[in-house]
């Protein structure tokens, strides 16, 4: 049977005697304990440093496929692109890093870094560009790998994004060194995470109906009022609670649900909350 964790002292650190025991007896804590020994209320620590913790040995158990941004949600450039369409998809989308795609999803030709590109912006050179000269190699992973493996990776390659196929060579989606980290510290926002912190904003159409991005924390009775219809809000406070309710468990990033005469599609989630949806509405 393994021993349970030892208990602390006032300050929150193992006891030197159990310490001391534990490493001569040669039994180390499985995650498990080293988990709930960090969850424990008289650790001393805040819950930000807890949940941080708790993601670097989660991190080890997790895999891309858990985490990765979905095929269908991949920003991506098409090869044939003129260079002023590929320049305000990068500033439209705020990334700094594009697949580029051949004829389908599938055939990925490699990775344009925004500032490989920026830096014929406005010069004479620009006309005579391709994104062939300027692409770079893409990085492919299996969906299964897991993440701790992927952040050594991306350590030793310096590479920050990487294509994600499935057991029959499709591509899954696309992960990036970002999406790591954020599993470990939480969501990291940038400027332009922050400039897009309007609560419910539109997002273009799909299948010749409009989309709108919508954030978790998107309180029900506010998602009415913009919408004009009348989901639930008794029980649940905000649009993210009510997604999870619906669909009986925290969803994955990708997953799709139907309820309330709405499609939601879950674009940022973790193992501890929903970040943002999509929403379209089914029928108009």
């Amino acid at each position: 049977m393994n021993e349970k964790p030892p208990s602390t002292s006032g300050s929150g650190s193992p006891g030197l005697v159990a310490r001391i025991t534990r490493a001569i007896k040669g039994k180390p804590w499985s995650r498990d304990e080293i988990q709930t020994f960090i969850q424990q209320s008289e650790v001393d620590l805040d819950a930000e440093e807890k949940s941080m913790l708790s993601g670097v040995l989660e991190v080890s158990e997790t895999q891309v496929r858990d985490v990765m941004v979905p095929r269908s949600q991949m920003v991506v450039i098409d090869i044939e692109q003129e260079f002023d369409e590929i320049l305000a998809l990068i500033v439209e989308s705020g990334h700094s890093r594009f697949p580029v795609i051949g004829e389908d999803r599938d055939e990925v030709l490699g990775i344009l870094l925004a500032k490989d590109l920026l830096r014929y912006f406005g010069s004479d050179a620009a006309k005579a560009v391709t994104i062939e000269k300027v692409l770079r190699p893409a990085a492919v992973i299996p969906e299964s790998k897991r993440l701790n493996a992927l952040l050594k990776e991306f350590r030793a390659s310096h590479n920050h994004m990487a294509i994600v196929v499935d057991e029959y060579g499709g591509v899954a989606g696309l992960l990036t060194i970002e999406d790591v980290l954020e599993e470990i510290v939480g969501e990291i926002d940038d400027e332009h995470d922050q400039e897009e912190a309007e609560f419910i904003r539109p997002d273009g159409d799909r299948n010749g109906k409009p989309c709108f991005a919508v954030r978790a924390l998107t309180r029900v009775e506010d998602f009415n009022e913009y919408f004009e219809c009348e989901l639930e809000d008794e029980e649940y406070d905000t649009i993210g609670g009510l997604v999870m309710h619906e669909l009986g468990r925290l969803p994955r990033r990708g997953e799709k649900i139907d309820f309330g005469g709405f499609e939601f599609s879950v674009v940022k989630a973790d193992k501890r909350r929903i970040d943002a949806l999509q929403v379209q509405r089914n029928s108009e």
